[in-house]
């Protein structure tokens, strides 16, 4: 989702009758609001649909489209809402519309059943592709030919991205923004919206309702969660997490999972990668250092997992999203005896 260094980025919101009003919403929360005063960079979001005409949504509202679809070949990422109706046909224009911009190359993300319309429009053809978990068999009856994902957040496949539903779509649309523009401003977004900064996206849709046991455990794992965040730069691997949490590995590596979604050792490089990413951002330090820091142990392990999970290296990201305003930060901490 490059954009020209000149202007802001150009976000289109695909807009047509029994589009959703909380997919609208998301999008416009996260490119629409100026937080410009904050750090992050102004967005240019705009609402494309085939006709001016004011577009009715559930609940009373409506959405006024201010381009025509046109303006997409000039987008730097295009955003597709869900569906009210998830096998609500969208407009041959908007189909033939987006088919032209994934022949160009750019960008495009669906939240939700908006997934449906993607398919619609054969851009899931031999692709992967994940949905809410209640749609996936409906995707999948209508769409035999698109590779249903059953259990992840959001994922992405050549330029085309899908999620789950209502607040994976939110997890989307502020990964988009962190692989763009880093981890600092998709941080900055996230406190606005009141939201989580960062999941996974291969971390599970859901989790089932605890019972008042799973609860008492989930207080003990928090506590664990919080003293790992504490002390990234020491060596943890699930026997000693476990062990702080009173349990066997086996029973912590479940209940972690049954608490979170995901398991402990992926919870932990995904800690230590948002932490090293803050830190590039933020500072001078020396990879060496950052990697200590977070628990990497090596440079050399802190690219791999970059590479990995970012498609990128520590010094590529640096140079990327470096903040002009950081300073060289000096080393207060003591070695380990």
């Amino acid at each position: 989702m490059p954009a020209s260094p000149n202007r802001p980025a150009r976000i289109a919101l695909v807009s047509f009758p029994g589009v959703r009003a909380f997919d609208v919403s998301v999008i416009t929360e996260v490119w629409g609001v100026d937080r410009t005063d904050r750090g992050v960079p102004a967005f240019d979001l705009r609402r494309a649909a085939a006709d001016p005409a004011p577009i009715p949504l559930r609940g009373g509202l409506s959405l006024t489209p201010d381009r025509t679809l046109a303006w997409l070949s000039g987008c730097d990422l295009i955003v597709v809402p869900g569906l009210d109706d998830h096998l609500t046909p969208a407009p041959a224009v908007v189909l033939e519309a987006l088919r032209g911009a994934q022949a160009r190359g750019t960008p495009i993300a669906a939240l939700c059943g908006g997934a449906f319309t993607l398919a619609q429009a054969g851009l899931l053809d031999g692709r992967q592709a994940v949905t809410h978990w209640n749609l996936t068999d409906l995707l999948h009856a209508h769409h035999p030919e698109v590779t249903v994902v059953p259990d992840a957040l959001f994922l992405r496949d050549g330029n085309i991205w899908t999620s789950a539903g209502t607040a994976a779509g939110i997890d989307l649309c502020l990964h988009l923004v962190r692989i763009t523009h880093g981890a600092e401003v998709a941080a900055t977004i996230a406190r606005s919206m009141v939201t989580a900064p960062f999941r996974t996206g291969t971390q599970a849709q859901f989790i089932e309702h605890p019972t008042p046991e799973s609860d008492r455990d989930a207080d003990t794992l928090a506590s664990v969660r919080a003293h790992a965040l504490a002390h990234l730069a020491e060596p943890h691997t699930v026997a000693t997490l476990a062990a702080r949490a009173g349990m066997s590995a086996r029973t912590f590596a479940r209940h972690f999972q049954a608490t979170t979604g995901t398991t402990p050792l992926r919870w932990l490089i995904t800690q230590r990668i948002a932490a090293a990413q803050k830190l590039l951002e933020r500072t001078d330090l020396p990879l060496p250092e950052v990697a200590r820091r977070t628990g990497f142990g090596s440079e050399i392990t802190m690219r791999q997992h970059f590479a990995a999970h970012l498609s990128t290296s520590p010094r590529d990201y640096r140079t990327a999203f470096r903040d002009a305003g950081a300073r060289p930060e000096v080393d207060t901490t003591r070695a380990d005896p």
